[in-house]
């Protein structure tokens, strides 16, 4: 006979407030333990055991009838990084008091290596990272680590994730970033996140959710080899922020913006700033009647030859200092004789 206090879950009586683990009662205090007992027993079992539990539901913040929020609430985010051979130091950079929430194994070892830094007799060759659901922001998560060639997220199945700011920033030596499970459906920053990341040739980043992103600052800066990068599926409708979003990707000769709302953006200073290699650019789906910051928007792109600029309104720009400067005398003519507004 069922209880408020007991459920039967088919093969066995289960406290609602507890879970047994070598035969002893542990009480659900933490989420902590909340996450071993969804790991440990069969999902089933669980989902029947805290649906029946109102408060445990309102801490989790979750909606028990919903077993896909349900499972990414546990589901720990799996990466795999690749290290350079004899290259050694950090390769991961984690807050003292997240440490905890990580769980690192060189080489498929199962044993839990509590260090975030290379040495010479570690003799890794593959990195094996495990990241708790308690974690909530990337910010910094990869920040300026440079002994590793290629990072691949293997689950991410989590909506938690609010802040990837500097996420990859200064990782100078990574060729290869596998983004294709990455899940940015809530994340509000993304300023910063590739910046310094200048040995990718080509992101695909074609599965990124931006509809919450506010901030997509030097998001791109200094990918100096980036020659390829889909944006087509963005959504920039609530970025305020562009500036130095794509500053000195000189390797980039093409960039399909058309997808782009810029309704709510107020600063594009510096937004194309030394794009060297870009030969045409098409902005006419831009909105600019917020913009009050256009400072050296174009600077030093020299090899642009086409710039169509046929929606752009200057009326509460503020700051148009630099512009064009860098640019091709041709371009220039090109720019007086349609948009003569720029030059007043």
């Amino acid at each position: 006979m069922e209880s408020k206090d007991i459920i039967n879950t088919g093969k066995k009586y289960v406290k609602l407030n507890h879970i047994k683990s070598k035969n002893k009662f542990i009480n659900i205090k933490s989420d902590y333990i909340l996450k071993k007992l969804f790991n440990n027993m069969q999902k089933k079992i669980s989902l029947k055991i805290i649906k029946c539990n109102i408060n445990i539901q309102k801490r989790l913040n979750i909606n028990i009838n919903n077993y896909k929020d349900f499972s990414e609430k546990f589901t720990p985010v799996e990466l795999e990084i690749i290290p350079i051979q004899n290259v050694y130091g950090s390769f991961i950079k984690i807050e003292e008091e997240d440490e905890k929430y990580f769980h690192i194994y060189f080489n498929d070892n199962k044993e839990d290596i509590k260090k975030t830094k290379l040495n010479k007799e570690d003799n890794a060759s593959k990195i094996n990272i495990i990241i708790d659901y308690q974690i909530k922001s990337f910010r910094y998560l990869f920040f300026n680590r440079n002994c590793m060639e290629s990072i691949n997220f293997k689950k991410f199945y989590r909506n938690n994730i609010t802040d990837m700011s500097y996420m990859f920033s200064g990782c100078r030596a990574i060729k290869k970033l596998n983004l294709s499970n990455f899940n940015t459906n809530n994340v509000i920053n993304m300023r910063s996140m590739f910046e310094g990341c200048s040995s990718i040739k080509v992101l695909n980043i074609s599965n990124f959710n931006t509809n919450s992103v506010t901030d997509m600052s030097y998001m791109f800066s200094r990918c100096l080899s980036l020659t390829e990068i889909n944006l087509s599926n963005f959504n920039t409708n609530n970025v305020t922020n562009m500036n130095r979003m794509f500053s000195r990707c000189s390797s980039l000769n093409e960039l399909n913006l058309s997808n782009f709302n810029t309704n709510n953006v107020t600063n594009m200073s510096r937004m194309f700033f030394e794009c060297s290699s870009l030969k045409e650019l098409n902005l006419s789906n831009f909105n600019t009647n917020n913009v009050t910051n256009m400072c050296a928007m174009f600077f030093e792109c020299s090899s642009l030859k086409e710039l169509n600029l046929s929606n752009f309104n200057t009326n509460n720009a503020t700051d148009m200092s630099y512009m064009f400067s860098g640019c091709s005398e041709e371009l220039k003519l090109k720019i007086r004789s349609k948009y003569k507004n720029f030059f007043q």
